[in-house]
């Protein structure tokens, strides 16, 4: 996902940088607030050195530990577990070594025992270093988490691609080779005027097809186009029997859908309602705003369900090697829960019936 340049970025993005940050910020409070401790009970300024002092080597021993704590995140648990709690006794007691030494070396008439002094400093060390290790393990975890989420979106994200490219390169077959035999035929029968023009048009189409992506999102406007060059093509084969409609309210015409999404069912309606009839049939395709969605409709006036009470339009095409299955993946793949799909039939034709999102964006380069 590309980010602004003036858009903040999320504190972790630099994982680096964010370990010096915390690290600078939390022994910088540690010291405040012992610092102020120790003013707030009537101690002399001179007794913010040992103060210091110690502070500063927590800073230092917890940079070591962190070298060996990112050593110990690769191994089993029980070891990672094992080490560190004997990285962090022994850190403890070397802080409070220094501590109980810097003490006794700024009071030398103190009548507080070694024992006691390094005991008092080992259990105040061991609780910060405690702190620090179990937030540099927590924060590690929550990074594993989110990085282990990310790939898995990612992840999710390539294979809803990949099952958009599959369903879409499903499409074309039967129509090219039904087009390529027509060519073939009007140059056998010497009309290479109408053979030339239908070429040109099937070009114009195929370079639709595969310039766009397989994944992309074009506008309703832009899909109707590529349906007048596919049906341009058929009616050099069936004439005045095909006779296309279409209604197309502006308010969606530039409302989003994946590409190639129509033409199928154009080709089932060309099939099963313009073939079997001798006077051919209409079809039209019409889209109109449906509340905060747009609802499509293609629909003919052929026979409607066959005579076993069987929807033609529902089986596997034998020509494109897809039907309307193939639609309606295609939809839950683009748009899940937020679509819909209906068939209707009766004696007097067959429409299908989908509602998307109205969206006039490119979703696809949101995402990007």
């Amino acid at each position: 996902m590309s980010v602004h340049p003036f858009q903040p970025q999320p504190f972790f993005a630099d994982k680096n940088r964010a370990f010096w940050n915390l690290q600078s910020l939390g022994w910088a409070g540690a010291f405040l607030l012992r610092g102020s401790s120790t003013i707030a009970n009537g101690q002399p300024l001179s007794s913010l050195v040992p103060v210091l002092i110690s502070t500063v080597t927590g800073y230092s021993v917890t940079l070591l530990i962190a070298v060996m704590f990112r050593f110990l995140l690769k191994r089993k648990p029980i070891v990672t577990w094992g080490a560190s709690i004997l990285t962090v006794v022994a850190a403890a007691a070397l802080v409070a070594f220094i501590d109980a030494w810097v003490f006794s070396t700024q009071n030398k008439g103190s009548e507080t025992a070694g024992l006691q002094l390094f005991l008092g400093a080992f259990y105040l060390s061991m609780t910060l270093l405690g702190a620090w290790s179990a937030l540099y393990y927590a924060i590690n975890f929550y990074l594993t988490v989110e990085e282990q989420a990310d790939q898995l979106l990612h992840l999710e994200n390539q294979a809803s691609s990949a099952q958009l490219a599959m369903l879409r390169y499903q499409l074309n077959p039967h129509f090219l080779f039904n087009t390529l035999n027509s060519i073939s035929t009007l140059v056998l029968l010497k009309q290479t005027d109408r053979a030339n023009a239908m070429l040109s048009r099937l070009s114009s189409f195929l370079r639709y097809t595969l310039i766009n992506e397989p994944t992309a999102q074009v506008t309703i406007e832009q899909e109707i186009e590529t349906l007048k060059l596919y049906l341009e093509i058929e009616k050099m084969r069936f004439e005045d029997r095909l006779r296309p409609v279409f209604t197309i309210d502006p308010a969606v015409a530039r409302a989003r859908l994946p590409s190639l999404l129509l033409q199928p069912l154009v080709e089932n309606a060309i099939k099963y309602a313009v073939t079997p009839k001798e006077e051919g049939a209409d079809i039209t395709v019409s889209a109109q705003p449906a509340g905060e969605n747009v609802r499509i409709v293609v629909s003919d006036t052929g026979p409607g369900l066959n005579e076993s009470g069987m929807k033609p339009h529902i089986a596997v095409s034998e020509g494109t090697g897809v039907g309307l299955p193939n639609i309606r993946d295609r939809l839950i793949q683009a748009f899940g829960e937020r679509q819909s799909f209906e068939t209707r039939s009766s004696p007097g034709g067959f429409s299908v019936i989908i509602e998307i999102p109205l969206n006039l964006e490119d979703s696809s380069k949101v995402a990007a």
